[in-house]
């Protein structure tokens, strides 16, 4: 999401918060004990900020897979499709990794100098599923507006390109990845992907700098069919924070989230309420700039990282 739409959305709940309805009253809030991680466990979340990072970049430097040091940073990756217009409808790509053989998509986040990108973070009343994306799913599943219109908008390509290269590259794992409104999308595809792909074929999804991006049965939904996502929170970050549950927003499971001294912890269940996890940080010391990063191995994302 982008900055300054962060800053107006809670200056706004501020002053509202108190007139609506608390819908998040009823929500479930986990009192799990969190746990610190090691090195040898958040190693492996480097790749995935780097696929990340990458999706700022340009379609074309994607698909010849010269981005400058982001793509020098993972050598032998060959790509397979890139998209998107830095604004309605963010970039994204999808690669094969031959050292994990897996097929990777991977989603930008906000474009703040483009009006059209910003409004698909402006949008967020809280509407059903897509009956024809999500078939079956119930009518109490509900996700942020702006996000589901946008991902719809690639849900089509990113399915027949993914399908397509699961068969041609002979590999049957998928990963997917991405940061603020790209990581609202790749949540998205893994819950579609998991309905529409062959159930023999692995789905594993990191995200960076995650808003809420439904209600409660949304949040139950991505825990029943995204098992493993993990949504990765830096420091004061306050996109994790909004929008908020007092409108009826929710954070799934798999939260980790990085501290001011750098340490990784596990916060288990959903809208963990310790103050180390993104439910229990103090509203006085919210800071945009934490947002960007730098996450693992000094990572930071927007289109500031990656500007070919």
């Amino acid at each position: 999401m982008a900055p300054h739409v962060i800053l107006s959305v809670l200056l706004a709940l501020s002053t509202r918060v108190n007139a609506v309805p608390i819908f998040g009253i009823g929500n479930t809030k986990s009192h799990a004990a969190v746990s610190i991680l090691s090195t040898a466990q958040t190693d492996p979340f480097v790749k995935p900020a780097r696929f990340s990072q990458i999706a700022y970049c340009s379609p074309q430097a994607v698909l010849s897979w010269n981005c400058g040091p982001a793509c020098d940073a993972l050598p032998g990756i060959e790509p397979i499709a890139a998209g998107g217009d830095d604004g309605l409808v963010p970039r994204y790509f999808i690669v094969h990794d031959p050292t994990e053989q897996s097929i990777v998509v991977a989603h930008q986040g906000t474009n703040s100098t483009n009006p059209l990108s910003v409004i698909n973070d402006l949008e967020f009343n809280l509407e059903p599923l897509d009956s024809t994306l999500f078939p079956g799913a119930s009518s109490s599943i509900k996700t942020h507006d702006g996000f589901a219109l946008t991902f719809a908008r690639t849900a089509d390509e990113i399915l027949g390109n993914v399908t397509a290269a699961l068969q041609s590259k002979g590999v049957n794992k998928v990963e997917i990845h991405g940061h603020s409104l790209g990581a609202a999308i790749a949540v998205m595809d893994a819950v579609f992907l998991r309905q529409h792909l062959d159930p023999s074929v692995t789905i594993s999804t990191t995200v960076f700098g995650l808003p809420r991006s439904g209600n409660q049965a949304w949040a139950n939904f991505v825990d029943q069919n995204a098992p493993g996502l993990t949504h990765i929170h830096n420091k004061n970050d306050p996109v994790g924070r909004v929008p908020p549950r007092a409108l009826g927003f929710q954070h799934f499971s798999g939260e980790i989230h990085i501290q001011a001294n750098s340490t990784s912890v596990n916060c288990p269940g959903q809208e963990n309420q310790d103050s180390e996890c993104v439910d229990g940080e103090n509203l006085l010391h919210l800071s945009v700039d934490d947002h960007f990063g730098p996450y693992y191995d000094n990572i930071s994302m927007s289109g500031d990282f990656c500007p070919l």
